[in-house]
């Protein structure tokens, strides 16, 4: 957190000095991240933090602007900071069972004898091993699903996946629909291959087919990127008929699909999309949410007249997996160990909610009793950034919800609960202390 807090001091270094002058507009958020290399979400931190300290002010509609005048004596925060506490990072969202070294390491422990050692060692193709093929294949079959082990591609997380798909089916200045709401990464990544993002409603059963169609008819789109399972940030599942409309849709445009399903092991059932649209569906998973984020692996099922075409995608971005997290995920696979830990989380992710539940009890909270994580749909007359900035006051960071928005001028006033990362009694304290911050109203010293 002490990241973005350095970034605003540097910008407050401007505002004292006079480099930036009282009524000038900052960048928008978008670009202020561009320009610093940063995360679209560490900037909007950035600007709450600004906000805190009293020094700029944010406008619908308008921008953020150099305030006038300081908050108070010495520039006196708007928002006056919470009692010490240790940080609750309630944005990071990387899911820990109890016990979790204690199942992998026995596993990784035949991988360090030296001859085994040396094939482990080996770069892999995109294609990755026979062995992983058919692990990640039974890994990430469902009840009514299970993929070709020869559609199988791997790189070397999801995010990587996501970004090799998009680049072998979008040339520079396409158009990618996706819903209005979406992972901030994809926006990223879009940028950089110089793909135009297309924000498409949807209701509680999922994207609407509806919007597809008319956005494909104003100009046509080049793919469309979806997470029916889980929907990162407001949890939702596409409903199956809902699946079955898009699914026709889609076969009917001849419109390739990017699955994302990072989030889908949480769910005990339901096939994916690709089930219903296996020609044009292209699934991205990866091991990173199931297993640990610091030795993973992505995978891409693939229809099979583009196994070629995505492959050298993948070589051509240097996004292929390491063959030693190959060989991990092939033994954590094979004796049993992935499947421990993914019925852990579930168990783990169940008594989050619990307390999710309890704590932001009488809020506006969309979320699934599975997932984990939440959208908070603020009460007024809270806005995300300044809502952000009284939560980093308390040493708690979330998700300001225009990280997610994909529409320009598209803010809602709403922020994303990570709740996987934090110990549970942390956890617990966080969320009961940002619905005391939540309860207060306007007459407060927060402004917001």
């Amino acid at each position: 957190m002490s990241d973005y807090r350095r970034i605003a001091d540097r910008i407050a270094d401007d505002i004292a000095t006079g480099r930036l002058r009282p009524g000038q507009r900052l960048p928008p958020q978008r670009a202020f991240a561009r320009r610093r290399g940063i995360a679209p979400s560490t900037a909007g931190r950035v600007y709450g933090e600004l906000v805190r300290r009293g020094l700029v002010v944010g406008e619908v509609g308008r921008g953020t602007f150099v305030r006038a005048a300081p908050g108070g004596p010495a520039g006196q925060a708007l928002i006056e900071p919470g009692p010490a506490a240790p940080p609750v990072n309630l944005e990071l969202n990387y899911p820990s069972a109890p016990g979790q070294p204690e199942l992998l390491a026995p596993v990784l422990a035949p991988l360090l004898r030296p001859d085994v050692l040396a094939e482990a060692l080996l770069p892999a193709a995109a294609t990755g091993t026979e062995a992983a093929r058919e692990a990640a294949a039974t890994l990430l079959a469902t009840p009514g699903w299970r993929p070709a082990p020869e559609r199988l591609l791997f790189t070397g997380n999801a995010r990587q996946a996501i970004a090799a798909v998009l680049a072998s089916l979008v040339r520079p200045g396409g158009r990618v629909g996706v819903e209005q709401l979406t992972y901030p990464l994809v926006k990223e990544i879009a940028a950089r291959l110089g793909i135009t993002l297309v924000p498409l409603a949807g209701d509680a059963s999922g994207l609407l087919p509806e919007a597809v169609a008319a956005a494909h008819r104003s100009a046509p789109l080049s793919a469309l990127y979806v997470q029916p399972t889980l929907h990162n940030p407001t949890s939702l599942t596409t409903t199956r008929p809902r699946l079955l409309q898009l699914a026709q849709l889609v076969h009917d445009l001849n419109l390739p699909v990017v699955e994302d399903r990072i989030w889908s092991f949480l769910r005990e059932s339901g096939d994916p999309f690709a089930a219903h649209a296996p020609a044009l569906t292209h699934v991205v998973d990866g091991l990173s949410k199931r297993v640990a984020p610091g030795l993973t692996a992505g995978f891409l099922v693939v229809p099979p007249h583009r196994v070629d075409a995505v492959a050298r995608a993948v070589r051509s971005g240097g996004w292929s997996a390491g063959r030693f997290a190959l060989e991990a995920a092939v033994r954590w696979s094979g004796e049993g160990t992935v499947a421990r830990l993914v019925a852990a989380k579930r168990a783990d992710a169940a008594r989050r909610q619990r307390i999710l539940a309890e704590e932001l009890a009488g809020f506006t909270v969309r979320s699934d009793p599975g997932a984990y994580f939440a959208w908070w749909e603020l009460p007024a007359p809270w806005r995300a950034d300044t809502f952000t900035a009284a939560a980093a006051a308390h040493g708690i960071a979330v998700t300001p919800g225009p990280a997610f928005a994909v529409a320009p001028g598209h803010t809602p006033d709403a922020v994303r609960l990570g709740l996987a990362s934090a110990p549970e009694p942390d956890l617990r304290r966080a969320l009961r202390t940002l619905a005391h911050v939540a309860a207060r109203r306007a007459g407060d010293r927060t402004d917001p």
